[in-house]
């Protein structure tokens, strides 16, 4: 059982390092200060969800909507490509997201809505939450609740980890270059995610 669960953790650990629009949305608002528990919860408990169903099996959702991938996919590439627009603009000039004062941050709400569409329109964490981490639990039969349990934890000392750990760059980030910087490599990398979503076809 101890085996099953490292096995979960360092598997859910290795796919969730990789920088993306969920890990740069988490890092930025930790460099904020702003719904920084909220957005890290959000994070943790959708991954949870996403892994839970991973390994209770997801191919039955797979064959009983075919047309999920694909409009998940364009979905997910229409937002991330907004989402990459929207920090070009801040980087190439925006003045409004670069100082780090929680006063200046966007609402709760809003904040936890583009959290979540961040988290579930990307079908990257289809792929990898769900399918990989799912198909990986079968190899350890009778202990999947604990492959589970474990890739789960790894997911909500991450997330925590980011969130509250990017408190120790904001002096880095007083400059309001750093935060222009940021803005423009999460654009990039969101631009890029969006043109591989749609080249995938």
């Amino acid at each position: 059982m101890v085996q099953a669960a490292l096995a979960g953790f360092l598997l859910s650990l290795s796919l969730i390092v990789a920088i993306g629009a969920q890990n740069a949305f988490v890092l930025r608002q930790g460099l904020l200060k702003a719904h920084v528990f909220a957005v890290c919860l959000a994070c943790a408990l959708s991954d949870a969800v996403l892994i839970a169903v991973g390994v209770a099996g997801s191919t039955v959702l797979a064959q009983a909507l075919p047309w999920l991938g694909e409009a998940m996919r364009y979905g997910g590439a229409l937002f991330l490509a907004w989402y990459a627009w929207r920090h070009l603009r801040a980087a190439l000039g925006g003045t409004g997201s670069l100082a780090p004062d929680p006063a200046g941050a966007a609402p709760l709400g809003s904040t936890l809505a583009t959290c979540l569409a961040v988290t579930w329109l990307n079908p990257h964490v289809y792929l990898d939450t769900v399918s990989l981490v799912g198909s990986i639990s079968t190899h350890y039969p009778g202990e999947t609740p604990a492959f589970a349990a474990g890739a789960i934890t790894a997911s909500g000392v991450f997330f925590f980890s980011l969130g509250y750990g990017a408190r120790l760059l904001r002096p880095l980030f007083a400059d309001p270059r750093a935060w222009r910087v940021l803005d423009g490599a999460v654009a990039l990398v969101m631009a890029a995610l969006a043109a591989g979503l749609v080249l995938e076809g």
